[in-house]
């Protein structure tokens, strides 16, 4: 029962992760947004995600996961009875919001409960669990356009009536508090004094900017290239939720023969290639593949790092998971009002806006060569 709540609370993730992007070009067309008021939507998203878990790990530590992800359902629940009603740009903003600190809180909680496994397997234990985090960018943007037609009311009711599953579940499970729920002792304070562990938020923080660069953009992008919106939507989740999916499955078998680093290593190198094939290919075939591939090359790249953070900070480790993904989430608040600066009002911007995602994968793997003797180490000393 454990572990079908986690899954299920990182389905949700996923759910959320992708909801941006499925519902913006329905949302965009009633209110007659441009990129830049888009872009704003955005980081209003970000900003919960960032601002949620700054608390979301030391009140892990301290109360347990339960709680963490309860109270993350029920902030999407709310946010999506929002979003099923919007009145405006305001609305929409104000529900995103609200939906970011609910994610957080779910993303930060079901990670750390799927690092309270041995250290030998815990890169592909996350994996695993994130496969989730695919399964449900897939479902919502491929359910949503060939079952709901692209409806965002409609969107919005279905998620809420998954996520009240999910609410129910957690509910009725029961959680222990690991040896790490306990309030941050001094030894675990310390972590904010090592430069490993900046590295490693800086390395989330570039990853995020990417993936939620492709879950909140690529599907207008594609349809601003004259792709039909149903067609955009599926390649969206058959394409990089997919590619997500399959992704952490492999990564969980191949961590089983090789080190965490050298997983991310390569993952970052081809995420640079594929995300710069994927803004030039005219074709929506070879584009598809070239989204496939992207989702391939980024989906060990998150959970992987994460496994490294809870390897290296073996006390504290909710907080220094929940500090890494702080600063994920506000690449998310750089990377979408940037991506809408840069694009402009023309729908066509897009093309320019979106290269800061094989840039942004070329400075993660600058990263990890930097930080190779450290990354490999299987603690720090703090």
């Amino acid at each position: 029962m454990l572990i079908f709540s986690a899954c299920l609370s990182i389905f949700i993730y996923g759910m959320v992760a992708s909801m941006l992007g499925t519902i913006i070009p329905g949302l965009a067309s009633r209110f007659s947004l441009t990129n830049v008021q888009i872009g704003y939507v955005a980081l209003a998203q970000g900003i919960g995600l960032a601002l949620a878990s700054v608390a979301a790990g030391a009140l892990i530590d301290r109360f347990g996961k339960k709680l963490g992800l309860l109270i993350g359902a029920a902030l999407i629940m709310g946010s999506l009875l929002l979003l099923a009603h919007p009145t405006g740009l305001a609305t929409i903003t104000a529900a995103m919001f609200v939906l970011g600190m609910g994610g957080s809180l779910i993303i930060v909680g079901a990670n750390a409960l799927g690092s309270d496994v041995g250290e030998s397997k815990r890169a592909s234990v996350l994996n695993f669990l994130n496969v989730f985090v695919g399964l449900g960018g897939l479902a919502t943007p491929f359910v949503a356009g060939n079952l709901l037609h692209s409806d965002p009311v409609m969107v919005a009711y279905v998620a809420f009536a998954i996520t009240l599953v999910a609410f129910v579940v957690v509910s009725f499970t029961s959680m222990r508090l690991s040896p790490k729920g306990h309030a941050p002792s001094a030894s675990s304070k310390s972590m904010f004094g090592t430069l490993t562990l900046y590295a490693l938020a800086a390395i989330i923080f570039l990853y995020t900017a990417c993936e939620f660069g492709i879950w909140n953009w690529l599907a207008k992008y594609l349809i601003m290239r004259g792709i039909p919106s149903t067609t955009a939507l599926n390649i969206l989740s058959l394409g990089f939720a997919l590619g997500i999916l399959c992704g952490r499955i492999a990564a969980a078998k191949l961590l089983t023969r090789l080190s965490p680093y050298r997983v991310t290593l390569g993952a970052s190198i081809i995420m640079a290639v594929t995300t710069f094939a994927m803004l030039h290919t005219s074709n929506p075939l070879w584009t598809g593949v070239a989204v496939f591939c992207a989702g391939l090359a980024m989906a060990p790249v998150f959970p992987t790092t994460l496994a490294i953070v809870s390897n290296v900070f073996t006390r504290g480790t909710s907080t220094a998971i929940g500090f890494v993904i702080t600063c994920g989430f506000s690449g998310l608040v750089v990377s979408s009002p940037i991506i809408g600066w840069l694009s402009g009002p023309e729908p066509s911007g897009l093309s320019t806006g979106l290269l800061i995602l094989p840039g942004f994968s070329v400075l993660i793997s600058i990263l990890y060569l930097l930080f190779r003797t450290r990354f490999a180490t299987s603690q720090v000393t703090i």
